[in-house]
């Protein structure tokens, strides 16, 4: 068991909190047993390393099944040194540490997607997750995050997908223009997500939504600027019927996501 917080195997593991480290040795952090569930499911061999303490272990017992089944072997850890490794502050037992697998570009598009989302310079970790994780819901066939987009393995982007990032392929670090100029090539239309668009209802009822589409989300603050919004085919705005002032990036895209899976499925 390991006992000492101190240790440079638990340095090791706190450090993929930052960035920089998981830049740089290419492994990223999984906290909780939803997220080491879902990886064990849909992709064990990118689990290197997993530590539990006994009694997160002895609870979840469809984890020790799964990790059973995989031949990965748990690392037992006292509270101390969870606590010392996990980003959260009450962390529930159980961390790993997994290989970062994402999907070149050129493979998502090559796939023949019908349904993807794009997102240009999401900085927020939570929307981001979310995203993802609609994605997921909608049947969505991969994302795609642009260089300027908030890193997908940090911590609190894999927290907020709920181990949606195991379920689907995205990609990370893409060019705009050469994303949308694949998605040209491969049959999408691109609709950008923003508030300056065509009424997303009217859209609808003109069959726009059933085609196979690419959806471009930007930035939370500033949306898509105009040089961005003149790469899309059109531009869709979701009616706002309440007082609010504006819908939240994720919630928006949410609906943009599903609005396209239902009449996809409705046009067969």
């Amino acid at each position: 068991m390991l006992e000492n917080p101190r240790s440079p195997r638990v340095r090791a593991v706190a450090k993929l909190t930052k960035r920089s480290a998981r830049t740089e040795t290419g492994l990223f952090l999984l906290e909780g047993p939803q997220s080491v569930r879902e990886a064990l499911n849909y992709l064990p061999g990118a689990i290197v390393e997993l530590y539990s303490t006994p009694s997160a272990w002895e609870k979840h017992s469809d984890v020790r099944t799964l990790a059973s089944e995989h031949g990965i072997d748990v690392e037992y850890v006292t509270e101390q040194v969870l606590a010392a490794m996990a980003d959260t502050v009450t962390p529930q037992g159980i961390v790993a540490v997994a290989r970062q697998t994402p999907t070149s570009v050129r493979d998502i598009f090559a796939a023949g997607p019908r349904l993807i989302a794009i997102c240009e310079e999401v900085r927020d970790p939570g929307n981001l997750g979310t995203i993802i994780r609609a994605a997921d819901a909608a049947g969505a066939d991969a994302v795609v995050l642009t260089g300027r987009t908030v890193d997908p393995y940090n911590p609190k982007v894999v927290r907020s997908t709920t181990g949606s990032l195991f379920h689907l392929p995205f990609s990370v670090g893409g060019d705009l223009n050469d994303v949308v100029s694949r998605a040209h090539d491969a049959g999408l239309q691109v609709l950008a997500a923003d508030v300056k668009g065509d009424d997303l209802l009217a859209a609808r009822a003109e069959g726009v939504l059933e085609r196979p589409t690419a959806w471009l989300f930007g930035n939370e603050a500033r949306g898509l600027d105009d040089d961005m919004l003149d790469l899309a085919d059109r531009a869709l705005k979701l009616p706002i019927y309440g007082r609010a002032e504006s819908l939240n990036l994720a919630t928006a895209a949410s609906v943009c996501l599903y609005e396209s899976a239902f009449a996809q499925r409705v046009a067969g």
